[in-house]
């Protein structure tokens, strides 16, 4: 894992990198290490942060993208094929999700929106996992305590008030580890991301705010709804900011490692715009030839964050045919474990809608089940499973007659 505790080239919190993110309102220069041509570019301020990536770790990192745009592709497949309801493409964001997850240590806490898929593939979440909830087969698709991932938001930027009481609960156990939320640039519009920036300003609570900027707020372009640079917003609310290349992947990990380690060493949060594109639909119940030029979306495929990383490999000499078949292997195998677990999953019992709703016994929901029992055993149908939250009849059983019951809810 390439953690934000590598990289810095022995400095401090006095030394290069400390002074990345800025406070001011002035617009800011974009960051980039490496060109869409596949160059690698000097930055005096951010290149420490980035030394002791590898050869080796940059071609892990190229073979992480291209596997999660497998993901992405054998995911909007299934859909098209009738085997997801829905489903949110990352294609063309593959280098800020891969170069921002792979900087996080195992103890820091993510809250996505539902777009970042390729963050819960770094982050361990099992493959079937992910496209659980797009099959409509549960309401959550995993536990975030064992991978240290809350499940998707879709409530456009509610995830960021999350993040930030988590991570103002960090302080109070004294800990330095760090909650790292996900949004987009429509997200920057709603109230919920600025209370959240409010309070972690407010408590300089250890929480990162990254933002996809994939210009599209759905068809609302980013240049309507923002007439600044989105970078240049958190000032307002004193949490310094960066504004970097987000389909650079080493750009990304850099300003990712500046923003862990200043939340580590109790500096707050950072704000880091990542200036990407969405190269597919907000969903694939969207057309976006309906808003978008053709023109623009040219011009940006021509700023691939996969192909850019594949040229700067190809100039160090390391894209030779049996690595390049390697990571094909990979994502394939990959892909069809995706499939294979998708199409296998068994449809949820009727009565599985009520689990999971309470943590304890609750008559209300007791009541609700066995009206429903009763309903689908009209039509001579199986009732399923049991709800882990008890059933109703143990509900009567402690207090009584049905009718009793609904008359001691009713006095509630």
């Amino acid at each position: 894992m390439l953690t934000d505790e590598v990289g810095q080239g022995g400095t401090t919190a006095s030394g290069p990198g400390n002074n990345a993110g800025h406070r001011g309102g002035a617009s800011q220069n974009l960051v980039q290490l490496i060109t869409p041509q596949g160059e690698r570019v000097s930055h005096p301020e951010y290149d420490p942060w980035v030394r002791d990536i590898s050869d080796e770790q940059l071609g892990s990192l190229y073979e992480d993208m291209v596997v999660i745009r497998r993901i992405d592709t054998e995911a909007t497949a299934l859909q098209r094929q009738g085997e997801l309801a829905l489903w949110p493409p990352l294609l063309g964001q593959e280098a800020s999700q891969i170069g921002s997850a792979r900087t996080l240590r195992e103890d820091d806490f993510v809250f996505s929106s539902y777009r970042d898929n390729g963050v819960a593939y770094c982050r361990g979440v099992d493959l079937t996992d992910i496209v659980r909830v797009w099959r409509g087969n549960a309401s959550s698709g995993w536990d975030p305590y064992t991978v240290n991932m809350a499940v998707p938001q879709i409530i456009i930027g509610a995830q960021t008030l999350h993040a930030t009481g988590y991570a103002m609960g960090i302080q109070n156990d004294g800990a330095d580890s760090v909650a790292f939320t996900y949004f987009g640039d429509g997200a920057t519009s709603e109230g919920d991301v600025n209370e959240a920036m409010v309070f972690a300003a407010s408590f300089q609570a250890p929480v990162v705010f990254f933002c996809q900027n994939n210009h599209w707020a759905i068809s609302e372009p980013v240049r309507l709804q923002s007439h600044v640079h989105i970078a240049d917003r958190p000032a307002g609310f004193g949490i310094p900011s960066m504004r970097v290349d987000g389909n650079d992947v080493l750009a990304v990990m850099a300003a990712t490692r500046v923003a862990l380690d200043r939340a580590r060493r109790g500096g707050g949060p950072t704000f880091i715009e990542a200036v990407t594109y969405r190269m597919g639909p907000h969903t694939t119940a969207d057309d976006p030839t309906r808003y978008r030029d053709a023109n623009e979306l040219e011009d940006w495929a021509a700023k691939d964050p996969i192909r850019r990383v594949k040229a700067l490999l190809d100039r160090k000499g390391l894209l030779t045919e049996e690595f390049e078949a390697a990571v094909q292997r990979k994502a394939d195998a990959v892909a069809r474990e995706m499939r294979a677990g998708c199409t296998g999953m068994p449809d949820p019992e009727p009565l599985d809608i009520f689990k999971h709703v309470y943590s304890t016994p609750n008559s209300w929901l007791d009541r609700q089940q066995d009206h429903y029992s009763r309903y689908l055993a009209s039509f001579g149908a199986p009732t399923g499973a049991e709800s882990e939250e008890g059933g109703y009849s143990s509900y009567v059983a402690s207090s009584g007659d049905p009718e009793d019951a609904d008359s001691e809810e009713g006095a509630r």
